[in-house]
């Protein structure tokens, strides 16, 4: 599996590369002005690189079954750094969200605790995997209390990219598809109540519905990233030059990082780093069905949707498709707790592709064959 896991890691470095690049082109008139320097937000990005390239090489070398003994620890750990976000004074509050503490932000570690967990439970009891209790309500509940935590920061975009992976990790690990559609269907109309009693985020939905009506507040970021798209055009107005940065795009080195990408390097590059994200699926799902047991597949199955999920949701909200979300493209996007969680999903798919077979093989087609028969 090494030539597959060596894909994997050079199409990794090339996005981590092309967002050092973008975030050089995007941050400093943000840094310059609130910092009083340009290079600010930079300097924590290499920071932060530098650790997350740390993490990455210790978790390739660290065989992945280790983490089966640290799925309980892990998660517990996970659910106390949310708890502690909620705590006024402990947790600090951005734009209306209490998501971060002084180190980082923990819905982050959240998403990898959420998938080391269902992986070693469902894998735990795979002969039981379709009996209710064992199948649905321990692992749900596991689960049912990082997303509780997370959405009353509230963060529901990292709920809703959680959930989903949750979901469909345990429909992959052998719970029943009835008792997940029930489950979904409760979840569902409870999330979707409670966004409906949220008057900001009901503001983004109608927003996205009727960008034009408001222009000037929820729809703002919205307009001005298909804008900077359009401006770019097929081949951009070249790095560095672009004029949505400039405060028309508020965000732009954050969550709309991919609309100055559009704007200064153009469509090719646009559909180049979407080519790159189907590669990283690919590569993961091809790393994971080989896994040597079934922990390993629903590890690495879990990770590399995880990641890929993250960047469908947050191109779809640059592009318009969606409502805004609030979640960084992996690997590019400012964002120190993003970038070392996501390296550390890369180096536990390298050392999964380490314990594993050959690159020839059927694995994937069993897997999926096994699950519709489920269905």
């Amino acid at each position: 599996m090494w030539k597959t896991a060596s894909i994997l890691v050079g199409v990794v470095c090339v996005l981590v590369t092309l967002g050092i690049v973008m975030l050089t082109s995007t941050s400093g008139i943000r840094g310059e002005t609130q910092f009083s320097d340009a290079a600010y937000f930079l300097k924590r990005q290499v920071a932060w690189l530098v650790l997350g390239i740390i993490v990455a090489f210790a978790a390739a070398a660290l065989d992945y079954r280790y983490w089966r003994t640290l799925a309980l620890p892990l998660t517990l750990f996970s659910i106390a750094l949310l708890v502690m976000v909620l705590i006024p004074g402990v947790g600090h509050t951005i734009k209306g969200s209490r998501r971060w503490l002084v180190y980082g932000q923990p819905s982050e570690l959240a998403k990898f605790a959420a998938v080391v967990f269902l992986a070693w439970w469902m894998s735990r009891i795979q002969r039981h995997a379709a009996e209710l209790k064992l199948g649905l309500v321990v692992p749900l509940g596991g689960l049912g209390i990082m997303l509780g935590l997370i959405f009353v920061e509230p963060d529901f975009g990292t709920t809703m990219l959680v959930g989903v992976v949750g979901f469909t990790l345990m429909f992959i690990g052998g719970t029943r598809f009835g008792y997940l559609a029930i489950a979904g269907a409760i979840g569902l109309t409870g999330f979707t109540l409670a966004v409906m009693q949220n008057a900001e985020r009901m503001r983004r939905i109608t927003a996205f519905l009727n960008p034009e009506k408001y222009a000037r507040d929820e729809a703002f970021q919205l307009l001005n990233a298909i804008y900077a798209f359009v401006v770019g055009g097929p081949y951009g107005v070249g790095l560095g030059q672009s004029l949505q940065k400039h405060f028309y795009l508020p965000e732009a080195h954050t969550d709309f990082i991919f609309a100055i990408i559009g704007e200064e390097l153009g469509l090719p590059v646009s559909i180049g780093v979407v080519l790159m994200f189907v590669g990283v699926l690919l590569c993961g799902i091809r790393i994971s069905f080989r896994a040597p047991d079934q922990f390993g597949k629903l590890l690495g199955f879990g990770l590399t949707l995880m990641l890929t999920a993250q960047a469908v949701i947050n191109i779809g909200v640059v592009t318009g498709s969606m409502p805004t979300k609030g979640l960084p493209l992996p690997f590019i996007s400012f964002g120190g707790s993003s970038l070392v969680v996501s390296l550390l999903m890369i180096g536990v798919l390298v050392n999964i592709a380490r314990q594993s077979g050959s690159d020839s093989g059927d694995g994937e087609a069993q897997f999926f064959r096994d699950a519709a028969h489920r269905l």
